[in-house]
């Protein structure tokens, strides 16, 4: 961790069956948020950034974000009675949410610019520093909030579900979680206000409690890959850039994604590839004809630039160094950390 922030307490509980903590907050930056009016969606701005990402999501730490819906395992090709299940649509395979992974791209950046919280928990509310609280007026909007969206505003970013690349599925045993203790005294607090963001660390695996011990869980398994796009509009070039942070494209930053359920044994961690980047070289014409022979397809060599200099303007114009360092500390992959080995 970086900056002068005041030493926290000691992180293990008094219990002796709960081990240190495998999570870590990233502090609120010391200035208030910049709020601003966001930029619309009326029309496509020449000064700004349009396009599409299109995205490989390799995983890292078996991965289960779950749908909400138990089957008998025979209905899905599976020898376990009963299983949580993680398959969406008519072709059967793993899928991820778009909304799963705009909730943890979302926190991250956050995280890294001086922006407010998206959601809070009203029992904590007097504990939340006023100035963090979700922004609530659509022409006052903080970084995220003008990117990813608020209260009766549209984002600027169109999240697609991705879709594993084969067929087929892992079974895995989630232990039982604990719920989150955030006690007055807890690490949670600091003189009486909340820490900061909190993130899981990546760990080199998953905890698996095995069929007797744990829950079942139809998952994707360890280097199994998932493909998405993600369309961008009306973004400054330091938006972009910020965004590819989060998606650990910055060398100097290898982040990668903690997405789904089980981040606190390990689950989740996924890195991610950016394999191309489409941009309309000419909006008039892409929007007046079928032919999309006047995209600007942005790949190898290219690419690379054109992801440099906007990293190099998100560093410069929009991204918090502290608290950057601090969240690579938390999301740095590869990693050698193992998971906790106490109960969660």
């Amino acid at each position: 961790m970086t900056g002068n922030r005041p030493q926290r307490p000691n992180r293990v509980d008094s219990s002796p069956e709960f081990a240190p903590k495998p999570y870590e907050f990233v502090s609120f930056p010391k200035e208030r948020p910049n709020l601003q009016r966001p930029v619309g969606h009326h029309k496509y701005l020449s000064d700004r950034l349009h396009g599409t990402l299109y995205l490989t999501l390799k995983v890292q730490t078996s991965l289960h974000v779950s749908t909400g819906v138990v089957v008998m395992g025979s209905d899905i090709g599976s020898r376990i009675p009963l299983i949580k299940t993680m398959v969406q649509g008519v072709d059967q395979k793993l899928s991820i949410g778009g909304s799963s992974l705009k909730g943890c791209i979302r926190s991250a950046y956050e995280a890294i610019t001086n922006s407010t919280l998206a959601v809070i928990t009203s029992k904590y509310r007097n504990q939340i520093p006023t100035e963090r609280l979700p922004c609530r007026n659509k022409e006052q909007l903080c970084p995220a909030s003008r990117v990813f969206g608020a209260l009766d505003w549209q984002g600027l970013l169109d999240f697609n579900d991705a879709k594993c690349e084969s067929m087929g599925f892992a079974t895995g045993f989630m232990p039982s979680l604990y719920r989150p203790r955030p006690e007055p005294d807890s690490a949670y607090f600091l003189r009486g206000k909340v820490a900061g963001r909190k993130f899981y660390y990546h760990t080199v695996r998953a905890i698996d409690k095995g069929q007797n011990a744990g829950i079942p869980v139809q998952q994707a398994a360890r280097e199994y890959t998932f493909t998405t796009v993600l369309h961008f509009k009306n973004l400054l070039p330091e938006e972009l850039g910020t965004l590819l942070i989060v998606l650990g494209q910055d060398p100097k930053h290898p982040i990668a994604l903690k997405v789904g359920g089980g981040k606190p044994i390990g689950m989740g961690t996924m890195t991610v590839t950016v394999e191309k980047i489409l941009q309309a070289q000419n909006l008039q014409q892409r929007y007046s004809t079928y032919n999309l022979n006047e995209s600007n397809e942005l790949t190898g060599e290219k690419l690379q630039q054109f992801i440099q200099k906007n990293l190099q303007a998100a560093h410069s114009r929009l991204v918090q160094k502290p608290q950057l360092e601090e969240l690579t500390a938390v999301l740095r992959y590869p990693t050698d950390r193992e998971p906790p080995s106490g109960m969660y």
